[in-house]
């Protein structure tokens, strides 16, 4: 029987395919500032990571270059006899140089503070510890992205088709997973939702339920050791929520099941 395609609930590759919409506090997402950010896309990412610091250095840059201002060190440019803040610090191009060697620890060793500023020597410190908590937490969003298991899944391989046959005697729900790599996953456990709307004797209708199909929870068939593909199989009994579905009921039935696989990474 040929169906038409129909939008499901969780993609071939493992996306959600849910939008969020509505969301009348966004702010939510700003409490947890660090998961908004490796949630991010990767370009999204990538900006907030150069404006990042790109921000910290103009805006210490500008405050290098009001500190000279105010105190007259641009007006005594070549004086012998002036000490100025920050020696060689001529314009904002050079105080913004001069900011990034600070926060960068790079010192080239031309622009050079003087212990006669107290305000520059209290900026210098605020720079140093502000730039180690930038560095700090943008190095570990970018780190946590880099790590995150998204490309290990692509070498993680599901049968394409899923069969309900005899094993044992017994009808059984079973499909096929396999791992392509040398570097094994670390306590591995797979589970499976089916997940179909209904309606409950009440009349209240819900959309999306998910309902566990137990795939070896009980004995311990769920803990996988993945070195070669295994087969899974949910016996189809009284607790199974396919019991009460015939054959003819399965064609067309509006359903869907997930499989979900978890473990570490072995080399991670």
């Amino acid at each position: 029987v040929h169906r038409g395609r129909r939008q499901r609930y969780v993609e071939k590759d493992g996306r959600c395919n849910v939008q969020q919409g509505n969301v009348r506090e966004p702010s939510r997402y700003l409490s947890d500032l660090f998961t908004t950010l490796v949630d991010l896309r990767w370009r999204l990412s990538l900006l907030v990571f150069i404006l990042a610091y790109g921000l910290t250095w103009l805006l210490f840059g500008l405050v290098w270059w009001l500190i000279a201002y105010r105190r007259g060190d641009l007006e005594h440019l070549g004086d012998g006899g002036w000490t100025p803040c920050v020696h060689n610090l001529n314009g904002f191009i050079s105080a913004f140089l001069f900011s990034i060697e600070t926060e960068t620890t790079i010192g080239y060793g031309h622009r050079v503070i003087t212990d006669e500023c107290p305000e520059g020597i209290i900026l210098l410190l605020l720079q140093a510890i502000l730039g180690s908590m930038v560095n700090a937490f943008m190095v570990g969003c970018m780190f946590v992205k880099i790590s995150q298991p998204n490309k290990r899944a692509e070498t993680l391989l599901f049968s394409q088709h899923a069969v309900v046959a005899l094993r044992d005697e017994q009808l059984c729900f079973m499909f096929r997973v396999g791992d392509l790599r040398d570097s094994h996953i670390v306590e591995a456990s797979i589970r499976a939702k089916l997940i179909q709307s209904k309606q409950t004797r009440e009349g209240e209708f819900i959309p999306l339920e998910q309902t566990d199909l137990s795939v070896g929870f009980e004995t311990g068939d769920d803990r996988l050791f993945l070195v070669s593909p295994l087969v899974i199989s949910h016996p189809i009994d009284e607790r199974s929520p396919l019991w009460d579905v015939s054959r003819q009921q399965l064609e067309k039935e509006d359903f869907e099941i997930v499989v979900i696989l978890e473990g570490m990474v072995e080399a991670t």
